[in-house]
């Protein structure tokens, strides 16, 4: 009985992070129709929509709303044109204070220059990978630096019961240690092929290959539609899609 508490446990924690997607409904929503036609002035961080459509899978009409997105975020404590970690948690939880890992991880992902806050560049390119036509790689890429915690190129035990904590947290969810115990038991019988008690990239790759719905969670269909839900980028746009 508790062996199939933890399997079903363990599908439905690996197959949902509804964060990333209550955020973007939540801001989306509250900025649909509050745009301004009036010239931007753009502040310290900000990069040319031209310039980061070609180096991700965005368009031009998309990174400008990805920049009303992100003006939203970076507004919310304060407004300096950079996402903290307090606005990141803000926007994730409606809460500043509220710690998780999984909040600190993703933060530590999108921060690519580990300076402390997130820059419109990173916001965008970070996001790219959860575009539903990002290559699948990328993806499984993403989420094995997430479960990465100390950075050393593989996960641990310690690291994948920490984040397995984590996102029952984040999901409101409630096992005994137990039932953690064994989701994590199951996940390095299976995952771990070399028997060294840690995952590394290739067996990550290898794991992910035969549990396809583990990367679910990588991929935000709202990024198919921001000009819909940005419909005056449609026709204001600064610079035309090529």
């Amino acid at each position: 009985m508790v062996k199939e508490l933890a399997q079903k446990s363990s599908d439905r924690l690996f197959a949902r992070i509804p964060s990333l997607r209550i955020l973007f409904c939540l801001v989306m929503h509250t900025l649909m129709g509050c745009f301004c036609l009036k010239k931007l002035r753009h502040k310290p961080g900000y990069e040319a929509p031209i310039n980061l459509a070609s180096e991700t899978l965005f368009t031009v009409n998309e990174v400008e709303a990805l920049y009303d997105l992100f003006k939203k975020l970076s507004s919310s404590i304060i407004d300096d044109g950079l996402i903290h970690k307090e606005e990141f948690q803000l926007a994730l939880f409606k809460n500043s204070n509220k710690q998780n890992l999984f909040a600190d991880r993703m933060f530590d992902l999108f921060d690519v220059k580990h300076n402390g806050v997130i820059e419109f560049g990173e916001f965008v390119r970070s996001l790219s990978v959860f575009h539903p036509n990002a290559p699948e790689a990328d993806k499984i890429a993403f989420l094995f630096r997430l479960y990465d915690i100390r950075q050393t190129g593989c996960i641990e035990v310690e690291e994948l019961k920490d984040m397995v904590m984590a996102l029952l947290c984040e999901n409101n969810m409630s096992l005994s240690e137990d039932v953690v115990d064994l989701i994590v038991e199951k996940t390095m019988m299976e995952a771990d092929t070399k028997r060294d008690g840690k995952i590394d990239d290739e067996e990550w790759k290898e794991f992910v290959k035969k549990n396809p719905s583990i990367i679910k969670i990588m991929t935000l269909s709202d990024l198919m539609e921001l000009t819909l839900a940005f419909p005056s980028f449609v026709m204001n746009s600064e610079v035309r899609d090529l």
